[in-house]
């Protein structure tokens, strides 16, 4: 029996989730925490970089999230002579009409993948920032909605230097979560091999969710319970950043919303309607990490990552859980 949620609301939520995860995962072989942390990513509204090497399935991830439910889906491809109007759209004037109408971008979709977003100019990327912050554009002085459920998929090679323009501290903090793929293990990789080949771009998923009830899911991961001892637990992990003398600089309060967001998310993903201690520590790394930059940074942004995730893994182990 759910004590702050209705039981229906509660099953119709696992529901989703089981039928997502169950056609994600037909597809993309031994990567569950990856598509528990994208799932979650979905439910609390948040946007994601998937940041690894070239190869591990980081577009077919984005491309089966995009078919495991009723959505449109955009793929845009960045490069260093992408325009912010190629994303967010432009006003073109109508000769016969004799006024202005807005051609919409392609970030007029339920998801968009940003591939390769790290070589677009930092012009282009920062047109992201209203987007990915209140889901709308802004052109000639006009508000347009892009509606709901929507998430932006970013990728990034985290090795390839050449030719990319780093995403700076505040487009990273637009992304709720960061993850990585790596690579599978034997085993799955012989079931990849084992497998009938076949594009992605035909990928077709059976009963896909109908949007409408991502978009209850969204709103029911609010009403997920919080009690007081883990908003201080959450304000413990913040505030140990904040002092830790190898960050540049500790998490802002839209990253500790972030944390508090996601751990809630994370509670409906796994079936309940409140938040344990293992909610928050669990995607801790995921959430905060790619918001952190150390004092002396590494020329190697793997080693960086590296270092950074162990430093919070630190923090974790200090900081007390509430019992």
């Amino acid at each position: 029996m759910s004590e702050f949620l209705p039981t229906k609301t509660m099953n119709a939520s696992r529901e989703v989730f089981r039928r997502m995860k169950s056609l994600i995962g037909s597809r993309i072989k031994g990567k569950g925490q990856a598509i528990d942390n994208i799932l979650i990513c979905l439910a609390a509204d948040g946007h994601v970089l998937i940041e690894d090497l070239p190869g591990v399935g980081k577009t077919t991830l984005a491309y089966c999230l995009a078919k495991s439910m009723h959505s449109d889906f955009k793929r845009v491809q960045f490069t260093s002579d992408l325009l912010p109007t190629d994303v967010t759209g432009v006003s073109i004037y109508d000769e016969r009409e004799k006024h202005f109408i807005f051609k919409k971008g392609p970030i007029f979709s339920n998801i968009v993948l940003a591939d390769e977003i790290n070589r677009a100019t930092p012009k282009t990327q920062s047109s992201l920032l209203e987007v990915m912050d209140h889901g709308r554009v802004s052109i000639d002085g006009e508000t347009h909605s892009v509606g709901a459920p929507f998430i932006v998929l970013a990728t990034q090679n985290p090795v390839d230097y050449e030719g990319t323009f780093p995403l700076p501290e505040s487009q990273m903090d637009r992304f709720l979560m960061r993850l990585q793929m790596g690579y599978p293990s034997v085993a799955n990789e012989l079931e990849i091999l084992s497998a009938e080949s076949s594009s992605y771009n035909n990928l077709e998923f059976e009963n896909p969710v109908p949007q409408e009830e991502i978009v209850k899911i969204q709103e029911t991961v609010s009403q997920v319970f919080v009690e007081q001892t883990i908003l201080e637990y959450i304000l413990d992990i913040i505030t140990a950043t904040r002092t830790e003398s190898e960050f540049k600089a500790g998490i802002s309060v839209r990253g500790s919303l972030a944390l508090k967001k996601a751990s809630q998310a994370r509670a409906l993903y796994f079936g309940r309607d409140f938040v344990i201690p293992s909610d928050v520590s669990s995607i801790c790394s995921a959430v905060l990490s790619h918001r952190l930059n150390l004092r002396r940074p590494s020329s190697d942004a793997l080693e960086e990552r590296r270092l950074v995730e162990g430093i919070v893994t630190r923090i974790l182990a200090v900081v007390p859980q509430p019992n």
